[in-house]
């Protein structure tokens, strides 16, 4: 997924959303950037193609979590506060998985080994 792709994808979540009562754009937003980081990592080589799949299943269950607390039409304060300490997590999980030593810079699906 290209990162014009993500940014439709994610513009397609946003007019979704506001179909709905009470929209949540501090959540998309950052789900959006969070996104980003995960392509961002994949381009580079910072994440593996099994770290990346994984981060993104992550991603689909926040969405998820969004998507279940606007069926009613409102989402309160706990929902948000829930929701937004899932994003907390999966925010985390990206930094550690960019971070760690596990890269795949040739882009050929293998790990890399440091020299």
């Amino acid at each position: 997924m290209t990162l014009r792709t993500l940014f439709v994808a994610a513009g397609l979540c946003l007019a979704a959303g506001s179909a709905f009562a009470q929209s949540t754009p501090r959540i998309d937003t950052r789900q959006a950037d969070q996104a980003a980081r995960i392509e961002q990592g994949k381009a580079s080589g910072e994440l593996t193609p099994r770290e990346a799949a994984r981060l993104q299943r992550g991603q689909r269950h926040v969405q998820a979590m969004e998507n279940r607390a606007l069926a009613d039409g409102k989402v309160t304060g706990a929902e948000k506060a829930r929701i937004e300490g899932a994003q907390d997590a999966q925010s985390a999980r990206i930094a550690r998985q960019k971070h760690d030593r596990q890269h795949d810079f040739n882009h050929n699906g293998r790990v890399d080994r440091r020299r």
